[in-house]
């Protein structure tokens, strides 16, 4: 979970150092600039660590090089808004390959939770992408930044904080039912 946590938030950062820059100095300029920075940062230090790059970091810096040199060119932010989204589809994408969520699991999950649900629950986790990424693209079409902003610093955790809830409880009723069914067997 905290290797999944911290991949996020490095696939998120140039969103974040954008957000956080535009709401301290208004400009889409610096806000632009900090954001390619910050990507192209991320890749030169995992290259001087000799560390792989994975390909949605590539994917990642690709679309804050093309989206923040759009926005610039244009004075639009909207360009560097959709960026999210293409992130959050990308993602949904991969989640639909089914036993993504096996990696991610511990042991008696696998064990004692049927299949079909974690391969249903990782169908949900693409569909919470697909609708967070159909989200942002009505909060980047209100022309808004400051809704915008308010919606990616808001909405996406709440949405994943709730479904990774959801999904404990139910993993974890699974599991309870699935020992107490065993235990009279075992005793």
């Amino acid at each position: 979970m905290k290797h999944a946590l911290a991949q996020l938030f490095s696939d998120l950062l140039s969103t974040i150092v954008f957000l956080a820059i535009y709401a301290i100095t208004g400009s889409i300029l610096i806000t632009t600039i900090a954001g390619v920075t910050t990507g192209v940062v991320q890749i030169a230090r995992l290259k001087f660590r000799g560390e792989a790059i994975d390909t949605m970091q590539w994917a990642s810096l690709a679309l804050v090089v093309v989206f923040g040199g759009a926005a610039l060119m244009t004075q639009d932010p909207r360009f560097i808004m959709v960026k999210p989204t293409l992130i959050q589809f990308a993602i949904g994408f991969v989640m639909l390959r089914r036993g993504w969520m096996d990696r991610y699991l511990p042991q008696i999950v696998r064990d004692r939770v049927p299949s079909a649900m974690i391969v249903g629950a990782g169908y949900g986790w693409a569909g919470l992408m697909f609708a967070l990424g159909l989200g942002n693209l009505a909060a980047v079409a209100t022309g808004n930044i400051h809704a915008w902003a308010l919606y990616l610093s808001i909405v996406p955790v709440a949405a994943k904080l709730a479904a990774f809830g959801i999904q404990y409880l139910l993993f974890r009723a699974t599991i309870v039912r699935s020992l107490r069914q065993s235990a009279p067997a075992a005793a």
